[in-house]
């Protein structure tokens, strides 16, 4: 038995406590969403400054919030996703203007914002926009709910928020006059620092991988005993893929890229004949400005771009099949909010909107990731009314100081959120408070004492309904995951049997074995630190990563070789299997 076999999960999962507030790393590219929404909410509320109607702030907020989206993204999917983003926020923003103006039942406002946030979150997880995610379209559109309102003013309103939106546009695609591939690049280096470390780490000479492929037994293809750090550089490596295939067109750029990830797959199938030096080095000059480091096409390398062109013709996975795995999410999205806001309305808190966002902003791929943000979210939020209460008498001293305030806590908020979530709330608590005054000043310690409460309201309520909505096809979802592990990798193994595979087929096939392990490694994280849930196949989880990535490292071998053992002797799929 591998030491990789994990011990019996059981069926209860312990909440951890240790771990959650320590800081990380920042962000790659921290400055670039902490410069964007200064650049995006700047000019609008200082011309509403300039014009003495900073009461429709909030309005354009909407707009300029859109900034925050799809920074990692190609510029040519950023353009798409970014649209989408407004319309997205756009749109919450017409159905919480348009209910404010037809009723003030206070019940019906808390109601709508859950279905809202539930929508929401479900839309941002099932196309995967990252972060900020929901968050930031249910801050706008449940505030906006009770935000006084007529009919009449609702186009107007709109049209502001559009506007903003707009120049967040702009703002987001800027950056491409000048660096045109800068998203690509940083993912590809990602890519080949995720493979040098798996190389330096796991490789233990020249030769000895390829020794071992002539060994007949489980673990001569592949070193199988950190199954985790392989998985986190194939994940990287195919999240750079997926970033080129967002591109498109084929540019000579592109093609340079490419031929770089190929460098890294060669490397995470063989680490002991890598050269991790060599691969840092590229890297580092991808995140320079200079031009993308040429390379000589490996053996095979032509084909492998072919596969990649053929994956370009496959049709996405529908978008109505992902929103239908996110329901129970989806669920304790909509039923926590709603409880949340009804709780802060019996406590009669004048702001239930704070309770029913906090709760949105819980919900994780699991209970223990929910448990988790939800003390991150407590922490930030009662550091951040401190700061509050700190640089209230400096807001209130003129509007153009509130105004540079909120966009201090802005940049702020994005510069330190990739550090650690509470981190980040720290800026984002007094941005937030700071937001309510444009229309007209309020008592700081109203203002203190409602978000504390409704922080902790929405934050106990909201854990209590992940932990009532459990999640109980969580490993459902991993039987699927291993059924498309399998097929994959006996499709890749049937074509290693051929002597000459379809030009493309069997590169092809590499990629959507290594996306399928994506999926599987994802799955199987997200089960785990689920509440109360049955027995999880761990073992045939680890099997099926341990065969399908042998499968991988042969038909990297077949394009430098021409010559790599047949199907049944190296990628397991005939002998093993991984049904158990």
């Amino acid at each position: 038995m591998s030491s990789a076999t994990p011990a019996p999960t059981p069926r209860a999962r312990r909440l951890p406590l240790t771990g959650v507030l320590r800081l990380g790393r920042p962000s790659d590219i921290w400055f670039k969403p902490a410069l964007s929404v200064v650049a995006s909410v700047a000019p609008p509320n200082l011309t509403l400054l300039a014009l003495g109607r900073l009461d429709l702030a909030m309005y354009t907020m909407a707009g300029s919030l859109c900034a925050l989206y799809a920074h990692n993204k190609p510029y040519a999917a950023r353009a798409r996703a970014l649209v989408w983003v407004v319309l997205g926020m756009v749109g919450g923003l017409a159905v919480a203007l348009v209910t404010a103006s037809l009723t003030t039942d206070a019940v019906v406002l808390v109601t709508v914002g859950a279905a809202l946030a539930a929508v929401q979150k479900g839309l941002c997880d099932a196309t995967r926009i990252g972060p900020p995610g929901n968050v930031v379209l249910t801050f706008i559109s449940s505030a906006s709910l009770f935000a006084p309102q007529t009919l009449g003013q609702v186009p107007g309103h709109l049209a502001l928020a559009v506007a903003a939106g707009a120049w967040a546009w702009l703002v987001c695609m800027a950056p491409g006059l000048v660096r045109p591939y800068g998203p690509e690049r940083r993912a590809t280096a990602q890519a080949l620092n995720a493979a040098a470390a798996y190389a330096a780490a796991h490789g233990t000479g020249k030769g000895h991988a390829r020794a071992r492929a002539d060994d007949d037994s489980p673990r001569a293809c592949a070193d199988d005993d950190h199954p985790r750090a392989r998985a986190a550089a194939a994940a990287a490596i195919h999240a750079a893929w997926q970033s080129l295939l967002a591109t498109g067109t084929p540019t000579p750029p592109r093609r340079a890229l490419e031929r770089l990830l190929v460098r890294a797959e060669v490397a995470l199938a063989a680490p002991a004949d890598a050269d991790p030096e060599r691969l840092g080095t590229w890297a580092h000059e991808l995140r320079s400005r200079g031009p993308v480091p040429q390379t000589d096409a490996p053996a095979g390398a032509v084909a492998e771009l072919l596969g990649v062109d053929a994956e370009l013709a496959t049709p996405a996975r529908p978008l109505w099949t992902r929103l239908g795995r996110l329901t129970p999410l989806v669920l304790r999205t909509a039923l926590g909010c709603a409880l949340a806001g009804y709780a802060s309305l019996a406590l009669g808190v004048g702001r239930p909107y704070w309770a029913l966002v906090t709760a949105a902003s819980l919900y994780q791929a699991n209970i223990t990731l929910t448990w988790s943000r939800g003390v991150q979210r407590v922490v930030g939020n009662l550091a951040g009314v401190l700061v509050f209460a700190a640089v209230a008498p400096l807001a209130h001293a003129h509007p153009t100081a509130l105004v540079l305030c909120c966009l201090a806590f802005g940049f702020g908020a994005e510069a330190l959120i990739s550090r650690n979530y509470w981190l980040g709330s720290v800026c984002v608590t007094p941005m937030a408070l700071l937001i309510t005054e444009f229309a007209r000043a309020q008592q700081p310690g109203e203002l203190i004492t409602e978000r504390v409460v409704d922080t902790l309201v929405g934050a106990l309520v909201g854990l209590v309904a992940a932990a009532a909505v459990t999640n109980r096809r969580a490993t459902d979802r991993i039987e699927e995951a291993l059924a498309a592990v399998e097929r994959a990798g006996e499709r890749a193994a049937h074509l290693l049997a051929e002597p000459t595979p379809a030009p493309g087929a069997l590169e092809s096939a590499h990629r959507a074995l290594a996306a399928a392990l994506v999926e599987l490694r994802a799955t199987a994280d997200a089960a785990s630190g689920e509440w109360w849930q049955r027995a999880l196949p761990q073992e045939r989880v680890v099997l099926a990563e341990q065969s399908g990535h042998r499968t991988l490292a042969a038909t990297v071998r077949r394009q430098e070789s021409h010559s790599w053992p047949t199907a049944d002797r190296c990628t397991g799929w005939k002998t093993e299997g991984v049904r158990g």
